[in-house]
């Protein structure tokens, strides 16, 4: 059995068509999984000394900026990892960084103007809303940093886009390492219960401004003056992006619908309680993010050389990795869930452990479908997705509805976790049905 085992592995990794995807995966996840770690400390101390109402305020203030950096950044985040690659293997380097010094112009510009109306239209959300005049000061703040999240956003996925995979696993630690130093260092010198919500601000805002100059200064290593430009329009650049845009939205409604309502329906505790199950979840996430890092890029560089072939080799092998690294995380948050709960956030928040479970399952089966969402962005089909996600988006927000205002975080779980399988399934079947080929992986599958 052994040596079966040792058989099927080497010839798994062995595979020179996915060694780039595994030698990048292997830089990739141990920054998911130690980015993530510096998040639970984080998430830990503030459960611990400032309480689940902290955890709920820091939830909505994270989702308010995911809903608004969505418009700013415009789906260019997903459209530049696509196009970056494509430019480089089309024109050249210096036509690839034209296009990335447009889009950032764009998205500062757009980002600013964004934020200044959400900063004189806080206190209409906070009350008219969320009905919380108390929240009025946390989203105005969040509206000064608006720019700054949609830089962190942008320059994360540029990384990605020109493989400088060491850079991006950088990019993973920095906000959440940059987090924790100032929530230790600030919470030690001003008591006060607004440090986790500083320290959060401050994390990304450098981060963001990080990697503006790492980008730059890789993009000028590689251009020579007789590099062939290729200029795009911005009007080609939103054709490309919008769709994306509306896809991620919707993407945004499936994930974070459940803490909006939860802050409506619901108080703050419930909100934390909530989040934290998410965050525990999202630890099988992490590893499909992590394959995903690389792969993207490689998805879109096969597609469009041709490489038909290459490209569900690549993805299928791909899609058993995440797989196989997932399911023992799956496994734990099963059986010690509810202890991790109880020792290490508070007897409080075993509150959570069923919306765990319900999330967890929902994660398994977005491993086993494989980089489905990922593949359709990267081939030139996300106006098909974007249908998908919709129809996703409309099954979570009347399953929110109907299940928050009665069952509270539970509902919120339950929905969450019926729109994630809906979602990979169906986009999984789409790219079978249009290929012919599938990208899932189930165990015992040959690859």
């Amino acid at each position: 059995m052994y040596r079966i085992l040792k058989r099927k592995w080497f010839r798994f990794v062995s595979d020179r068509k996915f060694s780039e995807i595994l030698v990048g995966s292997a830089w990739a996840m141990p920054a998911r999984v130690f980015g993530n770690g510096l998040g639970f400390i984080s998430s830990i101390i503030v459960a611990k000394f400032y309480g689940a109402d902290i955890v709920g305020i820091i939830a909505v203030m994270n989702s308010f900026l995911m809903l608004t950096t969505l418009f700013t950044v415009m789906g260019t985040n997903t459209s530049i990892l696509r196009l970056i690659p494509e430019h480089i293997v089309k024109y050249s380097p210096t036509s690839s960084y034209k296009l990335y010094r447009k889009t950032l112009c764009m998205v500062i510009i757009i980002s600013i103007i964004a934020g200044t109306l959400l900063f004189f239209s806080a206190n209409l959300i906070a009350t008219k809303l969320f009905h919380k005049p108390h929240l009025v000061f946390y989203f105005s703040l969040s509206a000064v940093f608006v720019v700054f999240k949609s830089l962190m956003l942008l320059n994360t996925q540029a990384t990605r886009g020109l493989k400088l995979i060491r850079i991006f696993a950088l990019m993973q630690i920095l906000p959440q390492s940059l987090n924790l130093t100032f929530l230790l260092v600030l919470g030690l010198m001003f008591p006060t219960s607004n440090v986790p919500v500083y320290a959060m601000l401050a994390g990304f805002t450098l981060s963001g401004i990080f990697g503006w100059i790492v980008i730059g200064h890789n993009f000028k290593k590689t251009m020579n003056k007789e590099d062939i430009v290729e200029h795009i329009a911005t009007k080609e650049l939103l054709s490309i992006s919008l769709p994306m845009l509306m896809s991620a939205t919707a993407t945004f409604i499936i994930g974070q619908t459940g803490v909006i309502m939860l802050t409506i329906f619901r108080n703050e505790a419930e909100v934390g309680y909530y989040a934290i199950a998410v965050k525990l979840a999202a630890l099988t996430a992490l590893v499909i993010s992590a394959v995903s890092t690389v792969a993207a890029p490689k998805f879109s560089e096969l597609f469009y050389s041709g490489k038909h072939d290459e490209l569900f080799h690549v993805a299928r092998k791909s899609a058993k990795l995440a797989f196989l690294i997932s399911c023992p995380i799956l496994a734990g948050l099963f059986i010690l869930g509810r202890p991790v709960l109880v020792h290490v956030f508070g007897k409080e928040f075993i509150a959570a452990y069923p919306a765990l479970l319900l999330l967890a399952f929902g994660q398994f089966v977005n491993s086993a479908t494989g980089l489905s969402t990922t593949f359709m962005n990267m081939t030139g089909k996300q106006s098909a997705y974007k249908r998908i996600v919709i129809a996703t988006m409309i099954i979570n927000i009347s399953l929110n509805l109907l299940l928050i205002p009665k069952i509270g975080l539970l509902g919120a779980a339950l929905t969450s976790m019926i729109s994630i399988c809906f979602l990979n399934v169906v986009t999984a079947i789409y790219i079978k049905l249009k290929h012919g080929h599938s990208i899932w992986y189930l165990p015992f599958q040959a690859v």
